[in-house]
């Protein structure tokens, strides 16, 4: 295999990851009864509006159709693609998520 086709392939995998990772985290948001979008603008304001987010955002199942997705496994991926504003954001949503649960 050429060198061209393989960072073909590698650049191809890591967008259908990076695809991943975005559906994955509207799905968190829909579960979690948070519109993506606003996340999304929270932790980026004044950013332009992200096409893949408004597709996986189509993609994803209602909150009672869906697997459930850890707070943990969420962060977890997000760190993988080093987004780290994107997860601050999230990690102060599951903040506010325990502060309410314990009251």
């Amino acid at each position: 295999m050429e060198r061209n086709e393989m960072e073909e392939r590698v650049i191809r995998k890591y967008r259908q990851d990076e695809d991943m990772m975005i559906l994955i985290f509207a799905q968190w948001c829909v579960n979690n009864n948070l519109d993506p979008v606003n996340v999304y603008e929270e932790a980026y304001p004044g950013q332009r509006k992200n096409e893949k987010l408004n597709e996986a955002i189509e993609n994803t199942a209602l909150k009672n159709e869906s697997e459930h997705i850890s707070n943990e496994a969420l962060l977890e991926i997000l760190a993988l693609f080093d987004n780290d504003t994107l997860a601050f954001k999230v990690a102060e949503y599951i903040e506010q998520f325990n502060t309410e649960s314990s009251e």
